[in-house]
This record gives structure tokens, C-alpha cells and sequence, in this order.
């Protein structure tokens, strides 16, 4: 392995399944002048890396080349391409890790998250953020203010997931919200439904240790389903929390078959289920129920306009708090051992420190 104090670009290499490399590689040039190079601080490890580094593919996605892990990142300026305005030498910024084409019709139509052409960190074919630079055009990334730490603001991307889940459901003051999966991004969604005022929210998981940490860190109100019908589920969990005839918004982060049957069930006639969780590509759907109750349904993938922006103000200004997830904090040379402790379940989310300049 290269050493981290003589390395250019000391970056963290997926070359197949279980099989993983530090390599020392050119430090990337400013190819446009709206693009900035970061030193990349922090990095959270995400379920899509550890899958990647497990399967090596996510659906049609696979790696066929070495690809660099790691898109949860936020790092310091070291430097400006010459038509940058926003930013300067030394900021700390959030790292919004998709560039999209800006030219498609998804683009121009505001919905970047869904560019035809997007070139995503740690996506194949595209290089991901665990190395000791990255560049980014200007306006994908996001200044920090003082009272928000670099730590925090590697959390960004997946509260800005959450950010766009939420969004999606146009959760408002008063609603009443179901969150299947108390990972997090479903931690996460929990806390941005409160910050939008809804002030019932129910989290959902199997795994009574996750349960008791959002008891703690954002709602009283857990449910562990049963091996039983998904109705039956919906039900009990109706009456434990007094949901009434149904919740108002009902919110998918675990990609389990099971959760969705019951996130369809638990809501009220005339509710919002939003699918954010990504499980097996084809699932069984209770159907019937969607229309009878006139259910609105989307999905959410990723972020889009604004998504980041108001990710960092929830934190700036104390509405969400991402500390709380962070479990701990790992040296660079230390990323395997990361992965393999995220893979069995360990902590919430894992940070991987990043190599000063």
C-alpha cells in the first residue's frame, strides 16, 4: 500500500467482490472552469458501497472496471477553476456527489435527480469520493457554515435522501407518519417529517436494537411487526399508536416486500405512500387496496433541486441532528476493516477520515 504522507491521490479501489486496493492515482485536473478540487475529508459508508464490495453489482450496475467506493463525502477547497464565483480556497463544503448532463429533458425540466445521462460517485463506470481529492463543479457544492462540523457534513447526502423522500410525500404540520425502516435514511426521514411539522410519526423495523436507538434519538413511537397477514400488522399498529382510520403518509426506507403490503394498509383512505427503499426488483403489490382507497403513490430516487440546500439548513439551525447517528470515525487505511463492520450490522453510519494535504 502507497503511504497516505507521500500519496498524490491516495484513493480506495473496489477491483471485484471482496476484493478491494489503496492506490496512488493522479490528482484530477479542473477540466472546466466552473469546477473545484476538494481534499475530501470525511466519507460515510452507505449500504450501495457495501453492496457493490459484497456483489459487485446493484441491478444493472456492475463492475466491470476498478472503481473508486464512496460518495458520502464533504471535504476543503484547495482549488478554483476560473470562472468559480461562489466559492474559494478553504471552504468547507458538503459534497453533492451526481453530475447531471443539464442538457436532457429530465434536466430542463428540474428534475436533475433523473438525468438521463447522470454521472454518479461510486455508480459504474464512475469513480466515487473515498480518495484524497475529488473534483465538482461549483454549484454541487454546499458551503458549511461555522456551526456545523465537517463530520456533519458528510451526513448530508443521506439526509438530503431523506430530504426528497419527505418532499415527496408533501408531509405537512399536523400529519400523522408511518417510516418503514429505521436505518439511516429512515431515521433520517423520521426526523425531517417532524422538522415539516407532522406530528405523529410511527418507525418500523424488526430489529428491537435499531428501535430503541430512534426511541432516543427522534420518536417515541416504535412498532415491530408480527409473522403475521400484512392487514393484521396494520391493525395493531393502528391501534397502539391511534392512527385512527389510517396514518396520513406512509413512508417505504427498507425495501422490504412485507413493509410495503403494510405500508398500504396502515393508511387512511386518501393517503400518500412514497417507496424509497430499494429491494427486489419485482414484488407482489397489494393493488386492490391502492385504488379502493384512492391512494397517491410515488417513488423517490436520490435528490434533486433545493434537496441539499435545505439538508443543511435543518442542521444549521438545529431542527435535525445528524451527530447522533455517527458511530464512529475510521482512518483511510482502515476502510476494509469499515465496510466489514458496516456489513454485519455494527453502529449506525461509519465515517471514513479522509488524507490532509
Amino acid at each position: 500500500m502507497t503511504s497516505s504522507q507521500t500519496s498524490q491521490n491516495l484513493s480506495f479501489v473496489l477491483e471485484g467482490i471482496h476484493k478491494v486496493k489503496f492506490e496512488d492515482r493522479p490528482v484530477p485536473e479542473l477540466k472546466n472552469p466552473h469546477d473545484v478540487l476538494i481534499n475530501v475529508k470525511y466519507t460515510g459508508i452507505c449500504g450501495s458501497d457495501v453492496h457493490y464490495w459484497e456483489h459487485g453489482s446493484i441491478g444493472n450496475f456492475v463492475v466491470k472496471e476498478p472503481m473508486v467506493l464512496g460518495h458520502e463525502s464533504a471535504g476543503v477547497i484547495t482549488q478554483v477553476g476560473s470562472a468559480v464565483t461562489s466559492l474559494k480556497v478553504g471552504d468547507r463544503v458538503a459534497m453533492e456527489p451526481g453530475i447531471c448532463c443539464r442538457r436532457c429533458p429530465p434536466c430542463k425540466s428540474g428534475k436533475y435527480n433523473l438525468c438521463e445521462n447522470m454521472e454518479f460517485a461510486a455508480t459504474p463506470p464512475f469513480d466515487g469520493t473515498l480518495a484524497k481529492y475529488y473534483v465538482l463543479p461549483e454549484d454541487f457544492c454546499y458551503k458549511l457554515p461555522e456551526s456545523m462540523s465537517l463530520q456533519e457534513g458528510a451526513l448530508m447526502e443521506p439526509l438530503s435522501v431523506a430530504v426528497h423522500i419527505v418532499r415527496q410525500a408533501r408531509v405537512s404540520p399536523g400529519q400523522s407518519v408511518v417510516v418503514f425502516g429505521a436505518g439511516p435514511v429512515g431515521l433520517l426521514c423520521c426526523a425531517v417529517a417532524k422538522a415539516f411539522g407532522a406530528t405523529k410519526v410511527v418507525v418500523v423495523d424488526i430489529q428491537q436494537s435499531r428501535l430503541d436507538f430512534a426511541k432516543e434519538y427522534v420518536t417515541p413511537l416504535t412498532f415491530v411487526p408480527g409473522k403475521v397477514a400484512a392487514t393484521e400488522n396494520a391493525e395493531r399498529m393502528r391501534q397502539e399508536h391511534g392512527l385512527g382510520v389510517g396514518a396520513d403518509v406512509a413512508i417505504d426506507a427498507s425495501g422490504a416486500e412485507p413493509s410495503v403490503h403494510t405500508g398500504i394498509h396502515v393508511l387512511r383512505n386518501g393517503g400518500t405512500y412514497v417507496q424509497g427503499g430499494m429491494g427486489r426488483s419485482e414484488i407482489q403489490f397489494p393493488i386492490m387496496a391502492a385504488c379502493s382507497k384512492e391512494l397517491t403513490l410515488r417513488g423517490s430516487f436520490r435528490y434533486g433541486s433545493g434537496d441539499y440546500k435545505l439538508a443543511v439548513e435543518l442542521v444549521s439551525t438545529g431542527r435535525v441532528n445528524v451527530k447522533k447517528l455517527i458511530t464512529g470515525t475510521v482512518k483511510f487505511e482502515e476502510a476494509e476493516s469499515a465496510f466489514k463492520d458496516v456489513k454485519q450490522g455494527k453502529g449506525i453510519k461509519t465515517l471514513i477520515a479522509g488524507i490532509d494535504v
